[in-house]
């Protein structure tokens, strides 16, 4: 498994606009091959969004952030300040905690 996460501010849309345009576009995340999860998220008292994507291996991650969907969300002008870091996993802990599905 690997783990990517992205955070980034709002610039330009507001929170309300934002979960409206999040809604519309689940489906197209839940189509990325590879994508186990994401989880949405959203701190409107610090204006940080973003989420934690968990994908099958390295591979798959690397495929999303070198493709369509990730170009758009990186090009789009409302989202300021973004942070991206992807991550191994320690799959030994992380089973204990019930991380592993």
């Amino acid at each position: 498994m690997h783990v990517l996460i992205v955070n980034f501010n709002l610039e330009g849309i507001d929170h309300a606009q934002f979960s409206e345009a999040c809604d519309g576009l689940a489906d197209t995340f839940a189509a990325i091959p590879g994508l186990i999860a994401k989880v949405w998220l959203s701190d409107p008292e610090s204006n940080t969004y973003g989420g934690v994507y968990t994908f099958q291996d390295k591979a798959a991650c690397d495929a999303y952030t070198s493709g369509e969907v990730f170009a758009a969300v990186a090009g789009n002008p409302n989202f300021v300040n973004a942070s991206v870091k992807d991550f191994g996993i320690l799959e030994g802990p992380t089973r204990v905690t019930r991380g592993l599905a």
